[in-house]
């Protein structure tokens, strides 16, 4: 089966969540929670992927209850370094424990490739929603340091750089202002860096914003198609030519929250879905700019894939529909090596 490279995961959270000294070490010899650990990571042949820090707002229910949950507060500069913190030291936690560096964290499209040869899990440091970052990007070069190369500038709530899109079923992306003058200074300075920027949280006019101002190819790294599930996490038709026409990437996101069409959420969505997805996304987008953004532990996925060892059902749809070998090699992980590698440098 094809490698996986993978847009979205919340490992980081949920071991964060765990708050045990064994987290870590539950994950490598397989604990069975969750939807994703190193032994079911390498049954489902995931290679590796983005692994999200994620702060969440300090009074809040489970995430996604409803398809229209209430919205999240705001969460502070300080509290979101700290927990950011602890997550960017579980990062390199996972780095130093895996055995035989099977855990490697990636800097370069060389280093992704290494890892996959070797069989290690080629993980790149990302930040979903920038609370951490001070409006006069205080952090930004630290968290850098610590190996940050993907950043999202808002989650579904606003902040000091923009608006993100709130969980809205049915519901336009099209929710709010766009980039505040500090998020234009966050833009820029991540094209400097050569910071991979995700839009998949930010509304519309933040999009726009970001294609205006950004010299680098747009990324949402799990989102899927507007036009066959309203709601507002999803790309419009617009959204996702721009996508294609910036030689950018989106990630299918497996949620079924964002895949399902008649308003009830359910986890029985039938693989056809997920192609349907894929292929909307192909039309729009072209097939160089369409790979997977699972958002694992974050999400409810149909109970077809269930975790990370049920990647090879997928990978068998796309086969079932009709997708050659080259194009699943591109879904799978040659289009994220592509658009990194233009991003990077």
């Amino acid at each position: 089966m094809a490698p996986v490279f993978d847009g979205h995961n919340d490992l980081l959270f949920r071991l964060w969540l765990k708050k045990s000294a064994t987290a870590v070490s539950d994950f490598i010899d397989g604990e069975a929670k969750g939807q994703l650990d190193l032994p079911r990571m390498h049954d489902g042949g995931f290679a590796g992927g983005f692994f999200a820090m994620f702060v969440p707002s300090e009074i809040e229910g489970a995430l996604h209850e409803s398809l229209n949950p209430p919205p999240y507060a705001a969460v502070g500069q300080a509290r979101a370094q700290g927990i950011t913190a602890e997550m960017v030291a579980l990062f390199h936690q996972l780095a130093e424990e895996v055995p035989n560096h099977g855990f490697r964290p990636c800097l370069s499209v060389a280093d992704i490739r290494a890892a996959m040869h070797d069989g290690a899990i080629a993980a790149i440091l990302h930040l979903e929603g920038a609370e951490a970052i001070g409006p006069d990007l205080a952090g930004l070069d630290e968290l850098y340091d610590a190996g940050l190369r993907s950043l999202g500038p808002v989650w579904s709530r606003p902040n000091v750089f923009g608006a993100g899109v709130p969980f809205a079923w049915p519901s336009s992306p099209d929710t709010g202002p766009g980039l505040t003058e500090a998020g234009r200074a966050l833009v820029s300075a991540c094209n400097a860096k050569r910071i991979m920027i995700d839009l998949s949280h930010i509304n519309e006019k933040g999009f726009w914003d970001v294609a205006r101002l950004s010299s680098a190819p747009l990324v949402a790294t799990h989102s899927n198609a507007h036009a066959l599930s309203p709601s507002s996490r999803n790309l419009t038709d617009a959204q996702l030519r721009a996508i294609g026409e910036s030689k950018g990437m989106v990630g299918l996101n497996y949620a079924v929250d964002f895949l399902q069409d008649d308003g009830v959420r359910h986890s029985a969505i039938a693989p056809e879905v997920l192609i349907r997805h894929l292929e909307h996304m192909i039309k729009l987008a072209g097939e160089d700019c369409v790979g997977l953004g699972s958002d694992f532990d974050g999400a409810t996925v149909p109970d077809f894939l269930g975790d990370v060892a049920g990647l090879p059902k997928l990978v068998d749809a796309m086969e079932k529909a009709g997708f050659g070998e080259k194009l699943i090699a591109k879904i799978t992980h040659e289009n994220w090596l592509r658009v990194l590698g233009e991003t990077w440098g």
